[in-house]
């Protein structure tokens, strides 16, 4: 059964509140439509009477570890009163555990998970209804846990628009490989020759878009999905077929579009298993293919206005310059929260549309970023929403600490003072031309060299621990 059918049947019933007659409430998730309002609008009242109404027994607070997977805490609350008490003051946990290596003593480990109640959604994939709720952490001192990587994107959001007014948002490029069994039945292509194929020639399209469906219900908005170019066929030194696929989510505050990823890869887990197949997100799957890169959507707002847009002369805004500008001095250095794995080395040296030199440049999908056109309606009204894109990370990324590490990098390219410099050096010429650039970095060591280079520029604004990024560099040198 459809995990969104599932969810609704599993439930008493109770009319649903149409959602506002305005554009803006159009899709609403499913507990938008059942509580009448949308999320950022929830209070805790709010789901204490869908709990009540639904007869929901399980509470689940879910939460990002400094590992980058999600964790949970379950609940089933024995009154009205407790269930006020959890979603309301959460619950105590330890963090010397969930923040290993980040100098959380065992002795003195306390911390809180602080759950948010406009970031509620109820269980696709629980046979007993369930509400999840989403957290952060407070430490033994009340105040926001320095070393949680909810914290730091949310630091280092509002450190960016404190000190230059912008509201980065951001959307992520989920790609992934989902792997089979072959059957007499299969019907087929030839390797990496998926790109937007339909089925019957891949295997996965129901299930990427059952995985569209539910991320909308489930309050993650999206933009589209497709099948990918990497396609490997079945060998003697493995017997399952890959096929690779993307999800691209919709641009939200950075904050969120750390989540929303999270919970993409969260949400194809979940049904891959289900249906008994594989599904991996490794930046390389076999030498010589297409490996899965995590590229990163980015639109910087001023007054509510995207500034990405080159203006009408064909020059960059000065908030595209600040991004493009710290991404090519920060990129090497963002590679420790984006490129994670032995595989991405493998993946960024091939460069199969990835970036193998720190350049940037309009269209080039070889560029460490590139500004990609926009679709345009007749009349030329824009139907899409401008973006810089950010073509380094892959599949083995933590995505809230490469989001926070982007909007540090935008603060130094807003502070650097040859910035026309750097982004004249590092910029492709005419289609075919051919220059020196610097090489992207190619093993840990040499991420871990320009990581130190850098610090002081994720540390800016007390956004990333000293401590953490000491660790970070000694699990650099010692891989």
């Amino acid at each position: 059964m459809d995990p969104i059918d599932q969810l609704e049947r599993s439930m008493p019933h109770r009319e649903e509140t149409p959602p506002p007659a305005d554009e803006a409430a159009f899709p609403a998730s499913y507990l938008e439509r059942v509580i009448g309002k949308p999320g950022e609008k929830w209070s805790i009242q709010d789901l204490v009477d869908l709990v009540q109404d639904r007869g929901i027994r399980h509470i689940a607070l879910m939460h990002i570890a400094g590992d980058g997977w999600l964790k949970t805490l379950d609940f089933v609350p024995s009154s009205r009163s407790h269930l006020v008490d959890i979603l309301s003051g959460g619950e105590r946990a330890d963090g010397s555990s969930l923040f290993a290596g980040t100098g959380i003593r065992t002795g003195a480990s306390d911390i809180i998970l602080r759950p948010r109640p406009n970031r509620a959604f109820l269980d696709p994939f629980s046979s007993e209804p369930t509400l999840i709720v989403l957290c952060g952490h407070m430490g033994r001192d009340g105040q926001p846990l320095a070393v949680s990587p909810d914290s730091i994107v949310r630091a280092a959001y509002r450190s960016l628009r404190e000190e230059t007014g912008v509201d980065l948002r951001a959307l992520g490029e989920v790609e992934f490989f989902l792997g089979k069994k072959p059957s007499d039945h299969d019907i087929y292509g030839a390797d990496d020759r998926g790109y937007h194929a339909s089925s019957p020639f891949v295997f996965g399209t129901e299930l990427r878009r059952r995985a569209l469906r539910i991320l909308v219900e489930i309050g993650f908005p999206v933009k589209y999905g497709h099948s990918e170019v990497g396609y490997i066929e079945a060998r003697d030194t493995d017997d399952l077929i890959w096929e690779q696929h993307e999800i691209e989510l919709a641009l939200t505050p950075l904050p969120d579009a750390a989540e929303g990823i999270v919970i993409c890869q969260w949400v194809l887990r979940n049904l891959a298993q289900q249906e008994g197949r594989r599904c991996l997100f490794d930046p390389i799957m076999r030498k010589g293919h297409a490996g899965s890169g995590l590229h990163v959507h980015l639109s910087p707002l001023i007054g509510g206005k995207h500034a990405a847009r080159p203006k009408e002369d064909g020059n960059l805004s000065d908030p595209a310059k600040w991004l493009i500008g710290g991404l090519v001095q920060l990129g090497g250095a963002l590679m420790a929260f984006g490129n994670r794995s032995g595989g991405s080395f493998v993946r960024l040296s091939q460069a199969k549309e990835a970036p193998n030199s720190v350049v940037w440049g309009r269209y080039d999908r070889n560029a460490l970023v590139r500004i990609p056109i926009v679709a345009t309606a007749e009349g030329g009204r824009e139907v899409s929403t401008p973006t810089i894109e950010f073509r380094l990370p892959d599949g083995s990324a933590h995505p809230h600490l490469l989001l926070a590490g982007i909007a540090q990098a935008m603060l130094c390219g807003h502070d650097t003072v040859d910035l026309e410099g750097v982004l004249a050096k590092s910029a492709s010429g005419a289609e075919g031309e051919k220059f020196d650039f610097t090489p992207v970095p190619h093993s840990f060591e040499e991420v871990a060299a320009a990581l130190d280079n850098y610090r002081s520029a994720l540390e800016r604004n007390s956004v990333f621990p000293p401590g953490m990024i000491d660790s970070l560099l000694e699990s650099l040198h010692s891989e």
